[in-house]
């Protein structure tokens, strides 16, 4: 368009008035057309909202069949959309499954093997820089991007939000918060709007949810343009701290329940009621039908803070599908999907590739993730043979600054859950719950799948996971 001025000025010096004239009228009718088509663009994507738990397990929403709390929020949202019961995090811990959403990348391939924590010493990961984001190709392609909640990618330049795509920033930078009211980590606080440190009063859950309350309130006065809002709560994760009113009510309603697991219920029940008043708001202001919601958990749920990953084996950090199965729900624009069910078999960072999609952003040429686009148009996936692959690296004396590996192909599943333990292999088609290890009966798949491991490795390796 600048090109064209240019050209229409240079053109305009010593013609004629009608010559001048026609050539304005030229311009005006370019200037318009370009004005409609990018409104037509905008109004053929959607608004983009992701929202992501920490530590929800599986089953620890009653519309998987949780026996001890109710979710009615995140029940609606099913019933509205489309549940994914196959669904895999990224990861077992949080910062790699996050890198992986980020970037739609295996996060050993941009730097993110481990957690990365507020103490060096014991920080596993670092998000490679030169790395576009899923908030950068957005950003774009014209959509406003935010990111209210937890971040934890990195705690200073060149890694906070607003230099890796985010418009706007509001929430906290580090790993967990030691305190859900007084928001520090080691006593140092990483709350922040934008790059400013702040310190807000209020349990972070109802923080949050305010906070993108008031974004999407925001973008309601510049309709004209798309808006992607990412909204990683703290919660579930421990400490586990829901409000002492919603605990008393669920010691009144299970009055022999143990400690553990009501401070449990009453937590992940807090987190949906506020939930609820996020998307109720969202859909008041008249959003519901140009917006997709995406609700999903970065890794199963920690077994000793009592949560529940029923019927799978173990829980966060580990490769038994406890800790990789999670929550999956997508509410569609098409509301004849309503209430339909997907038993796809795919990864977090899927979500990054369907928003590019649905986006009409280009993807990444590199990248790892999978397009749930087809049963998003009610259709069925691509019949292709796919890998999915799992990393984590850790330090302390159980892991020592290892990594550990699971890869999963069709049926098969090949995995440990500690650098030093050997290999397991699982038939997932016979045996779901991982209780038969059959690695000595399948020698040529076994070594198949070692094969196949070995090259993720090396790739992984090519990325440094320190600053």
């Amino acid at each position: 368009m600048l090109h064209f001025l240019a050209s229409a000025q240079a053109t305009c010096r010593g013609a004629s008035l009608s010559q001048v004239a026609f050539g304005l009228a030229t311009l005006f009718v370019v200037l318009i057309g370009s004005t409609s088509l990018v409104t037509a663009q905008s109004a053929e994507r959607p608004n983009l909202v992701l929202i992501l738990a920490d530590d929800l397990g599986y089953g620890d929403v009653s519309y998987q069949g949780a026996p001890d709390l109710k979710t009615p929020n995140l029940d609606r949202l099913a019933a509205e959309g489309i549940t994914f019961t196959s669904m895999r995090a990224n990861c077992t811990v949080c910062s790699p499954t996050r890198a992986a959403i980020m970037t739609g990348r295996y996060a050993d391939r941009v730097g993110v093997p481990g957690v990365i924590r507020t103490s060096p010493p014991d920080s596993w990961g670092y998000l490679s820089p030169g790395v576009a984001t899923i908030a950068d190709r957005l950003g774009e392609s014209g959509y406003h991007t935010a990111i209210v909640g937890k971040w934890h990618l990195g705690l200073s330049s060149p890694n906070t939000p607003g230099e890796r795509g985010f418009d706007l920033f509001h929430g906290f930078l580090g790993d967990m918060m030691d305190d859900y009211y007084h928001h520090r980590r080691g006593g140092i606080n990483f709350m922040r709007h934008n790059a400013d440190p702040i310190d807000p009063e209020g349990h972070a859950t109802e923080l949050f949810t305010q906070w993108a309350i008031d974004y999407v309130d925001e973008r309601s006065k510049s309709p004209e343009q798309r808006f992607f809002l990412y909204l990683p709560y703290n919660a579930p994760h421990f400490p586990i701290q829901p409000p002492q009113d919603w605990l008393e009510r669920t010691k009144a309603r299970f009055p022999d329940m143990d400690e553990k697991r009501a401070l449990n219920v009453a937590f992940v029940e807090h987190l949906d009621f506020h939930l609820g008043r996020f998307l109720t708001h969202l859909d008041s202001l008249g959003f519901r039908d140009n917006t997709v919601v995406a609700f999903t958990s970065d890794n199963g749920g920690s077994i000793p803070h009592g949560q529940r990953n029923l019927p799978w084996r173990e829980g966060k950090q580990s490769h038994y599908d406890g800790g990789l199965k999670v929550p999956f729900i997508i509410r569609p624009l098409d509301k004849s999907l309503a209430g339909s069910e997907s038993d796809y078999a795919g990864l977090t960072f899927d979500l990054t590739a369907t928003y590019l999609e649905l986006a009409g952003a280009p993807q990444d040429p590199d990248t790892d993730a999978v397009s749930l686009m087809p049963i998003l148009q009610g259709k069925p996936m691509p019949d292709q043979p796919r890998e999915l692959y799992f990393v984590r690296r850790e330090g302390n004396n159980h892991y020592v600054g290892g990594a550990y590996h699971a890869l999963i192909r069709g049926k098969w599943k090949l995995m440990q859950n500690d650098p030093f333990s050997p290999l397991e292999l699982y038939d997932l088609e016979s045996d779901p719950q991982e209780k038969h290890n059959v690695i000595g009966k399948n020698p040529r798949i076994t070594n198949q799948l070692k094969r196949s491991l070995r090259a993720h490795i090396q790739r992984g390796g090519r990325v440094a996971w320190q600053p």
